[in-house]
């Protein structure tokens, strides 16, 4: 469906200002397939991101400053994402052996096998976007990148 019907705006200031707002208006509508994707699994989309991060660095530690450079939303507080993993039994955290003002993460066992539960579900996480063909999205990706360079 249009954006104009989707949210009952007939008109916008310029293609820009429409670009803006069609973009965090598409951001929204992906959350929350997401989100409903991820409560099954008593898990947020922050914390899924830190279980991702988590298992690309397995069986190497990660510390939170690295969660949070590599977070999609930089505006989560990674420490008590991770906290919340923890209290799951989806993370460990020891002090560093390195140095101990840090904190390392590693993903346990039970997270590894919570993401290939979820990993099942790829298909399901394309079909959100399955009104787009393989070129379109590439198209997609590529004009999103140039966006913001």
């Amino acid at each position: 469906m249009k954006l104009e019907e989707e949210i009952k705006q007939p008109k916008f200031r310029n293609e820009y200002h429409k670009l803006a707002v069609n973009v965090l208006y598409t951001n929204g509508w992906l959350v929350n397939l997401y989100s409903n994707l991820f409560s099954k699994h008593d898990i947020t989309s922050n914390q899924y991101n830190i279980l991702r991060i988590l298992r690309g660095q397995y069986p190497n530690p990660a510390t939170v400053n690295l969660l949070k450079e590599r977070m999609l939303d930089k505006m989560s507080d990674a420490s008590r994402l991770v906290e919340r993993l923890r209290t799951k039994g989806f993370v460990k955290r020891d002090l560093s052996s390195k140095d101990r003002r840090c904190v390392d993460i590693i993903i346990t066992e039970k997270g590894l096998h919570l993401l290939k539960e979820i990993d099942k579900l790829n298909d399901k996480h394309d079909s959100f976007l399955k009104n787009l063909s393989e070129s379109e999205a590439k198209k997609l990706n590529n004009l999103l990148d140039k966006l913001r360079d």
